[in-house]
């Protein structure tokens, strides 16, 4: 099943715009009376049937329009350091799309080896993710910050920071509550600098592990955002 996205859905009619419409009727060759599934990433599907076929304005008509299923126990920000690989941190905002995930926040860090990233470029992973894994909902992505401005914003929740230290024993699945909302901060590859960990703990983040094993950042990223889910489940 092909799912398709538009952020303004008009009941009883909508004009697509020149990039879907071009998909829907070049590439994949759908015509008039077709029936095809939009979500406009608030949570709702529509069912559509195309009415005019054109492809630099498709115009559909809504049939149905239904709540999605993708109800979470919680909401679930991560704030992640880019990683140097920018395809790497486009790994996780994938796979955490596709698990369930509300905020991303790219977290500029001392030691993130990238300092700046391309905000469309990453929309369009999350859209395309989002589609795939036919979500009715689509994660909100802020723009970067650095570390020290984005821990002194207020959260209501829970608050967890991710990071490598011998003396940090307890795990983020022991600790954190269900069905509460929560944020977890996730360091670049040289993790976060003592004085960002300071910080966080002065704030009220609560350091936690994300097990044994030592994790790149996209994992760690990944392996927080299923614990989270498992927890809520």
């Amino acid at each position: 099943m092909n799912l398709f996205y538009s952020s303004n859905i008009n009941v009883p009619q909508t004009v697509l715009g020149v990039e879907e419409s071009k998909h829907i009727i070049r590439v994949l060759r759908k015509t008039e009376n077709d029936e095809i599934l939009f979500t406009d990433g608030k949570g709702f599907f529509y069912e559509c049937r195309i009415t005019d076929a054109n492809p630099k304005r498709c115009v559909i008509e809504v049939i149905n329009k239904e709540e999605g299923m993708d109800i979470y126990g919680c909401k679930l920000h991560i704030a992640i350091a880019p990683t140097k690989n920018i395809t790497r941190l486009e790994t996780f905002l994938e796979k955490a799309t596709e698990i369930g995930i509300q905020d991303i926040t790219p977290l500029i860090c001392h030691q993130s080896e990238r300092k700046e990233v391309k905000i469309e470029r990453l929309q369009k992973i999350i859209i395309s993710a989002m589609k795939q894994s036919l979500k009715s909902k689509l994660p909100k992505l802020n723009n970067a910050i650095k570390f020290e401005q984005f821990v002194k914003n207020d959260f209501l929740g829970q608050k967890f920071i991710a990071y490598i230290d011998n003396g940090v024993k307890m795990q983020l699945s022991d600790c954190m509550k269900p069905n509460e909302d929560t944020l977890i901060l996730i360091g670049p590859e040289g993790d976060f600098s003592k004085e960002e960990v300071k910080l966080a703990t002065s704030l009220g983040y609560i350091p936690v592990s994300l097990g044994k094993s030592r994790l790149r950042t996209e994992t760690a990223g990944i392996v927080a955002c299923h614990t989270v889910s498992m927890i809520n489940t």
